[in-house]
Parts: structure tokens; C-alpha cells; sequence
């Protein structure tokens, strides 16, 4: 085999960036949870010391950490006065929970990937699967982080009134369940948004469904309740409207799911999917965004399905097997009422 040495050092050349990013994911980790870039967004420009003192951290460490947030574009560093400042387009990304943009959800998700290695290394071998309670608990924590600024942006201005009708019974009273919940926050979002309407989160992960109920009351919610339930057996009936969030490719038996809805839903209800955006062709999926979406789904999505012995269609799955999941479910009418870089919102009715 003849290799093109100009082809091997560009690839070499990318896979530093990808070892440099990879080690760093851990740097994240330590400014989030420390304050490091809470704290810089509040005082401006700072030196290690200055940091260190306002976040009670060790300057030796703060020092090195913001040299690696530097050489990785994060934070700025101005030789002449030896001081780091992290700008206002980073903060949005890593200081700002209210921010749309806001990311270190996914690096604890990441993290929690990396302790699932071994059992998927098995996996691998087995074929078997690993179900979403088996993993660590940042995985749980990390994912409502990482969704919930999306929805932040979207829910509320975009998807739900791209859906016939909906928003409007939302502001006029309607009943609502959401199946998969996870911590709630989409629930909680809507809960929020539309008082007049009755929440129901439901999730057979019961220490998210704790979780959920604690965010509930310290967000003062209300009209929200969440219980411990399946997908195919949440309970209730003539729901206004049914939705799934970023979690109908994760179930062990997506159809059964979407029989249950299709059971539970009132005769004009509407069921929204939300789902990672995909492209039916794999060919069509080979970009950031879907490398992305493919390792999460190798380590996480692919294993949670398996583990129930169901489809594993993956993170990305794409409209036309979603549509096929819908249709055999029994619903007639399926359409993707919008999408974003990072979602498909689909819409299905009887």
C-alpha cells in the first residue's frame, strides 16, 4: 500500500485537533463545575491569581487550565498584560444556563460515555445492549443540560406553532403528555408557557422522574406532574396532545410506543416527535453535526434499544424509518413540520 504523505500528515494534522479537543473535554468539565467561566464573565479580564482567589481554586492549576483554554480559541489571552478574558460569544456557549447555546451538558454527557467504554467494548462482542439506567448518573444530567437550551430557543417561538392547531388549545386549556421526560425540562417548559393547560411527564427512569419533580416545584410549576411509566403503558387517556423528546429512537419498542399514543391520543389530537436531524442516506449524514449524533448514538441510543431487544434505529434514524414507526402505529398523517441544524420536528395525526 502506497502512502501519499501530504494526504497523512493532513489527516495527522486533524487528528491532533481531535486528541487536543478530546483531552480538553475534561478542562471543560473542571470550568464548569468549578465557576471558572461563570466568574470570567463576570469580571472581565483577569489574570490566574485574580481567578483562582474569586473561585477558591489553586492558581498553579488555573493557570495551566487557561493556557489549554486558550490554545483552544475558548478564552483570549493578551500577552502584553497577562491577563485571559473569556468573550461574550464564549460566555453565551459556557457560562450562560439560560442561553440558547449554552454547551457543558454535552460535555458531561461525553464524559459519561467515556465510563460506559468498557461495558460497550463488550457490547460489541455480545451484541447485547445497555440500558439507559445503566450508565453513570452524568449521562442523566448532562443530557437535560445539553437538550434544554434547544428548547429554550425553539419550543415555545417555533415548533409548537409550526403544528396545525396546537398552540392555540394549549393557550385555551388542553391536556398534555409528555412520554419520555427525562428531568422534565421540556414538560416544564411548556407548563410554564401555556398555564391554562395540564402537564403529565412520564418516564420509567424513576431517578429522573424525581429529579423532574424537584425542578417542577423549584420552577413553581403548578399544572405539571410527572409518574413513573412506560412508553407503552403511561396511563390516561384523551390527551390533547402527546410529544416525544429526542428519545422515540432510544425505545426498545418504538411502534408498541407509538400504538400507545395513538390509543391515549383524543380523536383531534396531535402527537409532535421531536428527533436529532438526520438525512435518510448515510452518505447525507457525513458532517460535524452527524458525527456527532452517530458516536452518541453508538454509546448510548444503539445500546438502550438493544437492551430491550428493539429496532436500534439510531440517533439517526432519519424521516422515513421514523415515518414507517408512525404509520405502523396506526396514525394516517405524518408530516415534518420544521426542523433546526439539530432537530427534525415531526407532527402525526389520526
Amino acid at each position: 500500500m502506497t502512502v501519499n504523505t501530504d494526504k497523512l500528515q493532513e489527516f495527522l494534522n486533524k487528528a491532533v485537533g481531535d486528541i487536543g479537543a478530546a483531552m480538553s473535554a475534561n478542562l471543560v468539565l473542571l470550568g464548569d463545575r468549578l465557576g471558572l467561566y461563570k466568574a470570567m464573565a463576570k469580571m472581565g479580564p483577569v489574570t490566574p491569581s485574580e481567578l483562582a482567589k474569586a473561585t477558591k481554586t489553586a492558581e498553579r492549576y488555573v493557570r495551566e487550565w487557561l493556557s489549554n483554554q486558550a490554545a483552544g480559541g475558548y478564552v483570549t489571552y493578551a500577552a502584553s498584560t497577562g491577563r485571559f478574558t473569556l468573550p461574550a460569544e464564549q460566555a453565551s456557549a459556557l457560562a450562560d444556563e439560560s442561553s440558547p447555546a449554552f454547551l457543558p451538558g454535552a460535555f458531561q454527557v461525553i464524559a459519561a460515555t467515556f465510563m460506559a467504554e468498557p461495558k460497550i467494548e463488550q457490547r460489541f462482542k455480545t451484541g447485547k445492549g445497555l440500558g439507559w439506567g445503566e450508565h453513570d448518573h452524568r449521562l442523566f444530567e448532562g443530557t437535560e443540560r445539553f437538550f434544554r437550551p434547544n428548547y429554550v430557543g425553539n419550543l415555545v417561538s417555533n415548533w409548537i406553532p409550526a403544528l396545525d392547531g396546537v398552540e392555540a388549545k394549549l393557550k385555551a386549556g388542553a391536556t398534555v403528555a409528555d412520554v419520555g421526560c427525562g428531568f422534565g425540562s421540556s414538560t416544564i417548559l411548556m407548563a410554564k408557557a401555556y398555564p391554562t393547560s395540564s402537564f403529565i411527564g412520564f418516564d420509567y427512569h424513576k431517578p429522573s422522574i424525581v429529579a423532574a419533580r424537584t425542578r417542577a416545584k423549584d420552577a413553581g410549576a403548578k399544572n405539571v406532574s410527572f409518574k413513573v411509566a412506560k412508553s407503552t403503558d403511561y396511563p390516561g387517556k384523551g390527551y390533547d396532545f402527546v410529544t416525544h423528546f429526542d428519545c422515540l429512537h432510544d425505545m426498545g419498542d418504538p411502534v408498541g410506543a407509538a400504538k400507545h399514543v395513538r390509543e391515549t391520543l383524543a380523536a383531534d389530537g396531535t402527537w409532535m416527535i421531536i428527533e436529532p436531524f438526520a438525512n435518510d442516506s448515510i452518505q447525507d449524514n457525513l458532517n460535524p453535526i452527524g458525527r456527532v449524533f452517530y458516536a452518541a448514538s453508538t454509546m448510548i441510543c444503539v445500546p438502550a434499544s438493544l437492551a430491550y431487544k428493539g429496532p436500534a434505529l439510531g440517533a439517526q434514524a432519519g424521516e422515513a424509518r421514523l415515518r414507517e414507526v408512525v404509520t405502523k402505529g396506526g396514525f394516517t398523517r405524518f408530516r415534518r413540520a420544521t426542523q433546526t441544524p439539530f432537530n427534525l420536528v415531526l407532527e402525526a395525526r389520526l
